[in-house]
């Protein structure tokens, strides 16, 4: 596992970001996370960003402040922990398969990080909520809590729900965005969320990339596609205009 330091992982959000952003130390439940938030104007809509399943990198700090020139608010959540940023694939799945097993967790984690976006002067009255990968997974269990945002969107995220769980309490509009060649999240999981949104008569929008695997935004990879990437930005930025006020 790859432990930063408080000061390190500041150091390295520093070097990525523009001058209005900071990485943010907060508290949950009594335990340190490590976030970053910057935001244009105190009256900006609010982008919660949760990220894929090597914790809040670089690559969150990048997505935050290309939002924030568009005129967004943007916190970048934690939910592993502070200096926690797994490399090795064992580790990602420990953390993520901890808190897939401890969904009231997840949601408390999210719950936190809006409450310290609120903290901070963000407009949580007015916010959509979107994530990556594991993040995108994250959403989608936060859009089943019943949690009051004006939208929902993810990114080659998780996309199945849990026994127990539906989508009867949701509120705000989803957006899914995914790629056709997801070998990890499969098309049948992909139509089956289709099935529960409607039945259920839940406003979604659900779109696939053809040639496009998992984590096909994620800039410098191998799985990097930049037309897919192109095209669901775009799609992503027209749905904030549309549900934000």
């Amino acid at each position: 596992m790859k432990i930063i330091s408080t000061l390190l992982f500041i150091l390295m959000i520093s070097s990525n970001a523009c001058a209005a952003g900071k990485a943010i130390s907060y508290e949950v439940e009594g335990k340190p996370f490590e976030g970053y938030y910057v935001s244009p104007s105190p009256e900006a809509p609010l982008i919660l960003l949760i990220h894929d399943w090597d914790g809040l990198t670089d690559y969150e700090v990048k997505r935050a402040n290309m939002l924030s020139a568009l005129g967004y608010a943007v916190f970048a959540a934690d939910l592993f922990g502070a200096g926690i940023r797994p490399t090795e694939v064992t580790d990602k799945r420990q953390h993520t398969g901890e808190l897939y097993k401890d969904r009231e967790k997840m949601r408390s984690l999210i719950r936190g990080a809006l409450v310290t976006a609120k903290a901070k002067g963000a407009n949580v009255q007015n916010a959509v909520v979107m994530g990556y990968c594991f993040g995108g997974a994250a959403v989608l269990e936060f859009a089943r809590s019943g949690a009051d945002m004006k939208g929902f969107v993810t990114f080659h995220g998780g996309l199945s729900t849990p026994e127990g769980q539906d989508y009867s309490s949701t509120k705000g509009k989803l957006l899914i965005l995914h790629g056709t060649a997801d070998a990890n999240i499969t098309m049948d999981q992909f139509a089956q969320l289709a099935s529960e949104l409607e039945e259920k008569s839940i406003s979604h929008e659900m779109i696939t990339y053809s040639g496009a695997p998992h984590a096909f935004t994620v800039f410098d990879s191998n799985r990097y596609r930049e037309d897919a990437d192109k095209k669901s930005w775009k799609r992503f930025t027209e749905f904030l205009g549309e549900v934000l006020k």
